[in-house]
């Protein structure tokens, strides 16, 4: 078994099977013609569950041929421009060189000792971004493995420096439209289900910052103390971008940590023409980006970076065996230090591919084009009798809502749309995501492909509305 160690000896079969795979997923890539097959879960399991683990095939080629039938043939292709659902983007090619490139050497950036290099690559590039963001020369940071664990690291650096051994006084304050993971955050760091204050928005989905100062105002009067506001820049749901500088004003205000969650909208930084409406960003205290979004990455791709590196000693712990307290007086990097995770991957190589191959301008010449694409999008909906738009997108994201000509029950418009996108989904032409919106459901474009068009934007919309007029008149037969 010795024989498929990746070795001195035997780079010539790691050669030939990297080729073989990657030639597969080439023509899998060159040939699909939809981004779904739509086969149904009940219908793949069972081939999966018919594999024998305990039963290797013995090779490669096997085992190429079996994936195709295990996951190729019905994967969802995020690199197809009819994939118009969550907030997955196509890849760009400079960062899966770098994906084969990490895998095979399999640096482990927590100490120096497992990673040399990488580790002053990862540095460089923390630095790049916070230079972008504009955090000053005290900043830092480090990769992770998304926004979840972002905003998580976030808001534990914020409950520490609270400086309140009470967690139950302790509250966060973010917008309705907010990510999930600061509730998740919150409850993972002990804080209790009432800490976060959910702050309303405005008909644009951004943060009332009159709402969110007489938030601040009644945790102040009640004795509570405003641990942390958490300003979106780009929610998952609208694209929307919270008012930063309003925003930062009332965290000084009011002594609370101001965090920025820009998982989504961290591609503006790289935009020639849209930087502008990330302005503010550079008074945050923290910042969730991840790159794995718009910034075409792959998976997975993420940083948390901070204004003052000195917070960051919050997660640091020492372990003799790994980063032992003299190594800091030896001034030996050791990313671990600053990190929630200890193995970690060389996930930070992907984007110093990109940036070495497309400049950061050719990054963000892409997410203005979804950008653009989406403001095209929008006015096309908006002059559609069918469809309901919600809000005019600030990024990449249009949420809107079939509505029939004749008088419907707001319920049965609800499942109507709900079964548009479950039939799309169905059929493999297109894939859309779904959300509430006022406690209606409502359909969604997520726009990350430049390769997406107006053209099939607007076939797409003709699939949704023909999926639920046949449900609607196929009820109404049935209701006659």
């Amino acid at each position: 078994m010795r024989s498929h160690l990746l070795n001195d000896t035997t780079a010539e079969l790691y050669r030939s099977s990297v080729i073989e795979g990657v030639e597969r997923v080439a023509n899998k890539l060159a040939t699909t013609r939809q981004p779904f097959t739509g086969i149904t879960p009940d219908e793949l399991a069972p081939t999966i569950a018919a594999v024998d683990l305990d039963q290797p095939l013995g090779d490669a080629s096997a085992a190429l041929d079996e994936l195709e039938q295990v996951y190729l043939r019905d994967a969802v292709y995020f690199h197809h421009p009819r994939y118009l659902g969550h907030l997955n983007c196509p890849v760009v090619i400079p960062a899966v060189l770098g994906e084969a490139v990490l895998s095979a050497v399999n640096s482990s950036l927590d100490t120096w000792d497992q990673s040399a290099g990488g580790t002053l690559i990862e540095r460089r590039l923390i630095d790049w971004t916070t230079g972008r963001i504009g955090l000053g020369p005290a900043a830092d940071g480090v990769f992770t493995s998304g926004g979840t664990q972002s905003n998580l690291q976030a808001m534990l650096l914020a409950r520490q420096e609270a400086k309140t051994d009470d967690l139950s006084r302790l509250r966060v304050f973010a917008s309705e439209c907010s990510h999930f993971s600061v509730q998740k955050s919150a409850t993972l760091l002990g804080l209790g289900p009432d800490a976060v204050v959910s702050v309303p928005t405005c008909h644009d989905k951004r943060m009332q910052t009159v709402a969110l100062a007489a938030e601040l105002q009644k945790c102040r009067q009640e004795g509570l103390v405003p641990m942390a506001v958490v300003a979106t820049s780009g929610t998952t749901d609208f694209g929307s971008i919270d008012p930063l500088p309003e925003i930062a004003e009332l965290c000084e205000q009011y002594g609370a940590w101001m965090h920025v969650d820009a998982a989504y909208g961290c591609g503006l930084l790289a935009s020639p023409t849209r930087r502008h409406l990330l302005d503010g960003i550079e008074r945050a205290d923290s910042v969730t980006v991840d790159y794995h979004k718009s910034f075409f990455q792959p998976v997975s791709s993420s940083a948390l970076l901070v204004r003052d590196h000195a917070t960051l000693r919050h997660v640091t712990y020492h372990a003799d065996y790994l980063n032992p307290r003299r190594t800091i007086e030896e001034r030996i990097p050791n990313q671990v230090d600053k990190s929630l995770q200890t193995t970690r991957r060389f996930d930070a190589l992907k984007l110093w591919m990109t940036l070495r191959v497309m400049g950061a301008d050719g990054v963000g010449q892409l997410f203005d084009e979804v950008c653009d694409l989406a403001a095209d999008g929008w006015r096309l909906l908006a002059g559609d009798p069918r469809y309901d738009v919600v809000v005019e997108p600030s990024l990449s994201t249009l949420v809107f809502r079939y509505i029939p000509a004749h008088v419907t029950a707001p319920a049965e418009i609800d499942r109507a749309n709900l079964h548009a996108r479950k039939a799309l989904f169905a059929s493999g032409e297109a894939v859309v995501a779904g959300t509430k919106v006022d406690g209606r459901q409502y359909l969604k474009f997520t726009l990350l492909n430049p390769e997406t068009t107006m053209a099939d934007i607007a076939a797409v919309l003709d699939l949704i509305a023909g999926h639920a007029e046949q449900y609607l008149g196929e009820n109404l037969v049935h209701a006659s």
